[in-house]
């Protein structure tokens, strides 16, 4: 009630975003800015926050959300003059780092993993297995780079020389933002856009984010005991919670998890 009284000072509100998860243009659960837009919407417009939280808990994934995301986070911070301040989980690294900077401060825990600035394209190729039991590819195209890097016929240089051109050309995009974002924060002797990765404290010293510190704590430090949490997040579709899983779900349950897994976790 005391919000509604007048003259009364309310007590400050933090609002806080979860982005726990892949970054994908589909699969449920995965994060995207169709799928965030509302909740990072939410977030800055429901009242006056004192500042918006971003909670990240992300190895990465699709290099365009990651923008899309992050462009909405700091139009929206821009437009309500409200300070954004992300705080990493376990893993802030490619696509879910490329969130974190988007806030004006990143905090983290001492073991969380952050960094992994790089740009990476994975594949197979089974043309000699489709050899081996007879079987022949039959591809027809208009345009000699239509078929670009098809797994079932022989790599081709040229092919691989096209899809180097535009990883570097998404990474010097990634390296902008970070620079950026962390604009008199980074080392100017040190190239941290390797894909490599560190822990909290050493990430502190190449500038990657601003201190050890926890959400809790640090919000009550800078906003006072009484400083309230109002949580957003994507919600689970309506049967995973009540255990039905569903296909389409334990397959990106997988795809989650082995993405975690390269570091570590």
């Amino acid at each position: 009630m005391k919000r509604w009284i007048p003259f009364l000072k309310s007590d400050p509100v933090v609002a806080v975003i979860r982005l726990s998860g892949v970054i994908s243009a589909s699969g449920r659960g995965a994060l995207n800015d169709t799928s965030l837009a509302p909740v990072v919407e939410k977030a800055f417009s429901r009242g006056k926050p004192s500042a918006v939280v971003l909670e990240v808990n992300s190895p990465g994934g699709s290099p365009v959300q990651s923008s899309l995301i992050g462009a909405r986070i700091r139009r929206l911070a821009e437009e309500k003059e409200i300070p954004v301040i992300a705080f990493v989980e376990d893993v802030a690294a490619s696509g879910g780092y490329w969130l974190a900077a988007a806030a004006d401060e990143i905090y983290a825990d001492d073991s969380s993993v952050v960094g992994s600035i790089g740009v990476i394209s994975a594949s197979f190729g089974a043309h000699e297995l489709l050899a081996r039991q007879g079987i022949e590819r039959r591809v027809y195209t208009a345009g000699k780079s239509k078929s670009m890097l098809d797994p079932f016929r022989p790599e081709n240089p040229e092919d691989v020389e096209r899809l180097k051109g535009l990883l570097e050309d998404i990474h010097t995009n990634f390296k902008d933002h970070v620079s950026a974002r962390r604009k008199g924060k980074l080392p100017e002797d040190r190239d941290l856009f390797t894909g490599e990765v560190w822990l909290g404290r050493r990430a502190i010293e190449l500038g990657l984010i601003d201190g050890i510190g926890h959400l809790k704590p640090m919000m009550q430090d800078r906003f006072g005991e009484k400083v309230k949490f109002r949580r957003y997040g994507l919600r689970k579709p309506f049967l995973s919670r009540f255990g039905a899983r569903m296909v389409g779900d334990a397959l990106h349950g997988l795809e989650e998890r082995s993405a975690f897994a390269q570091f570590g976790l």
